[in-house]
């Protein structure tokens, strides 16, 4: 069996809406992936392509990957070029207007990457880049410039990844990213997952993944049973919109949790697509009910082409005002902004904390009243258990940060 995403089919013609093909086909992972709609006359068989959309496919066709699963295309609306699958889905034209603050590799990952298949930017974690292909190739992609490509990183690339992290006792925690791991075989994927568990210094392994969202059959008890073996084992991965919530992506998650595996979710702000306060409650709740925790609201990163997407920093903040109170504390992503060059995330949000005073603390709750909060009158340090709970374990310093 092979490691890796099946081979694309080149026919145009192909039955690619549900109701024209098998259902044992459409419920296979491996006939969606070799069915991915890549071209104005796939995407034509689905919903009626706007001007924008087929000028947008066919102008940047030499520059970003396009692809999406038949299942995720399923979810358009043939009556609006504004949907927001569409809208993550399919190009425009406004993903030429570059500007010079946006940059092929926002997060700064290549210049963190002290092997190949390795971004290490924090002391205690770093990313194992595994694979380079994905069940949908996202408008908003940070990683635009590697993924889809015809490289995926080789096994001796992925060897001296994991020797990497053996040899980097700082390392507790390794998200194992892409493209979309997922995609590889389960044996490949039982493979990489066993080598990290040999490593004494690894203590979480998580995955990040859009495929629950996007091919939502890809998550079966074989894969799930498989990721079990290896725990404690988290998945994160990326709803955006109410409308991508589905029986079928439903069930994906909760296959996923009814296995032990945390699932949390990743959502990136996007204007038009996620933008309102409406939008996002209605998110942030479906997660809960099925049991996946809202875990980061993004900002959009600076990659080229996409400035046509990115909220304000001002409408973000404003967004999150209207969720905090609102909801229960369970459904609260933390918004952050994943700073340009390497920085690493920066939370950003409401002021909610009006004035710091050596008696009293006033403050701003979520309706906007002014509350005081009384200061404790002591405040010298107490003597800590640390000292006998920590005896005789060397200190853990992780302020100069990673490599």
């Amino acid at each position: 069996m092979s490691d890796a995403l099946p081979v694309l089919s080149a026919a145009s013609e192909r039955p690619l809406r549900k109701g024209d093909v098998d259902a044992g086909d459409w419920n296979d992972w491996r006939w969606q992936l070799r069915n991915m709609l890549r071209t104005s006359e796939d995407f034509s068989q689905i919903v009626p392509l706007s001007d924008d959309e087929r000028a947008g496919l066919l102008r940047t066709k030499d520059l970003f990957r396009t692809g999406a699963t038949p299942y995720y295309a399923s979810l358009m609306d043939a009556a609006r070029s504004d949907c927001p699958i569409r809208r993550q889905t399919l190009p425009s034209l406004s993903e030429l207007a570059f500007r010079d603050e946006e940059l092929r590799d926002p997060l700064g990952e290549d210049s963190h990457s002290p092997v190949p298949s390795i971004f290490h930017k924090y002391p205690d974690r770093c990313l194992l880049y595994i694979f380079d292909r994905c069940a949908i190739y996202c408008r908003h992609c940070n990683r635009r410039r590697i993924v889809g490509g015809d490289t995926p990183p080789k096994r001796d690339e992925i060897e001296d990844a994991l020797e990497y992290i053996a040899s980097q006792p700082r390392i507790r925690d390794v998200l194992i990213s892409g493209g979309d791991p997922l995609l590889l075989s389960t044996r490949r994927l039982d493979e990489i997952l066993g080598r990290l568990r040999q490593i004494p210094h690894v203590e979480i392994i998580r995955i990040g993944s859009r495929v629950p969202v996007v091919l939502p059959m890809r998550i079966d008890d074989e894969l799930c049973e498989t990721l079990a073996k290896h725990h404690p084992v988290f998945v994160n991965t990326h709803f955006n919109h109410p409308v991508e919530i589905t029986e079928d992506s439903k069930r994906a998650c909760e296959r996923l949790v009814n296995h032990g595996i945390p699932v949390g979710n990743q959502a990136v702000l996007l204007r038009g697509i996620n933008s309102s306060i409406r939008t996002l409650r209605t998110l942030m709740r479906a997660l809960i009910r099925m049991r996946v925790r809202p875990y980061y609201l993004f900002q959009g990163d600076t990659v080229l082409g996409t400035d046509h997407l990115r909220t304000s920093v001002e409408s973000a903040i404003e967004l999150m005002d209207g969720l905090r109170g609102w909801m229960s504390g369970m459904a609260m992503p933390q918004l952050v902004i994943d700073a340009p060059g390497g920085g690493g995330k920066i939370p950003i949000g409401p002021e909610y904390l009006q004035e710091l005073g050596e008696t009293e603390v006033k403050l701003r709750n979520y309706r906007g009243l002014n509350v005081t909060y009384p200061q404790p009158r002591e405040k010298d340090p107490f003597v800590s258990y640390d000292e006998v709970f920590f005896a005789g374990i060397p200190e853990d310093d992780d302020r100069e940060g990673g490599e």
